[in-house]
């Protein structure tokens, strides 16, 4: 549950965040991107890895730099991720390491750059649908960590955040379709959910990948639904 209250908060602060506007939005932003490129390499079991984790993070903070000067064009983002790849697999190459331990670092830094990038999509997508989709994920994540059988807890979750899609959206322009953002959003974040319960018995793994990988598996989705439902 603690690791669900982070990540509920950290949702909470999006939302906020997106109200108040795109520089209220970055602060919390960045946390999360800082937070899913540790707690990427730590789910693989790569740790220390201050290298990958530095480049994975700053490629989020390029992909958030371009995102502002091109006024949030989500081209940006795509343009970032294949600069990022290519800088990652320069790194390895210059990297002394045995051929599989390189190409597992490799896999490694580009999954995580990868996943801290795309949670810019908060970034690029409509205020409106953050708002939604954030609160929708925090709902769904705090009623995953409820003490049910495993398929009973996703379908509250789920439902929950479908009820909290209706609720936000109606005070937005979405209305009553609210509901699929929020479900969409909820669907993700319960696959980075459950892709963070991978290496269990790590604490450090619950209060990095567990809190962040969530709401960066939901982020896309937030983008394209809100897009798509506006």
């Amino acid at each position: 549950m603690q690791p669900a209250g982070l990540t509920a908060l950290l949702g909470l602060l999006l939302a906020g965040g997106a109200v108040l506007g795109t520089y209220a939005l970055l602060v919390p932003l960045v946390a999360l991107q800082a937070v899913t490129a540790a707690g990427w390499f730590r789910l693989n079991g790569m740790w220390p890895a201050r290298q990958g984790i530095a480049l994975g993070f700053a490629g989020a903070l390029a992909a958030d730099a371009a995102l502002l000067v091109s006024d949030r064009s989500p081209a940006a983002i795509l343009g970032t991720l294949g600069v990022w790849v290519l800088l990652s697999l320069v790194l390895q190459l210059r990297s002394h390491a045995d051929p599989d331990e390189r190409m597992y670092g490799l896999i490694a830094t580009v999954a995580a750059a990868a996943l801290a990038i795309v949670a810019g999509g908060f970034l690029a997508a409509d205020a409106d649908a953050v708002t939604v989709g954030a609160i929708a994920v925090a709902v769904a994540v705090v009623a995953r960590a409820l003490p049910l059988p495993t398929p009973a807890s996703v379908v509250v979750a789920l439902l929950a955040a479908a009820g909290a899609g209706i609720a936000v959206g109606s005070m937005t322009a979405f209305g009553t379709s609210g509901a699929l953002l929020g479900a969409g959003a909820a669907v993700c974040a319960l696959i980075g959910h459950r892709v963070a319960a991978y290496d269990y018995p790590s604490r450090f793994v619950h209060f990095t990948a567990g809190v962040a990988l969530p709401l960066a598996a939901a982020a896309p989705a937030v983008y394209v639904l809100g897009r798509a439902l506006a």
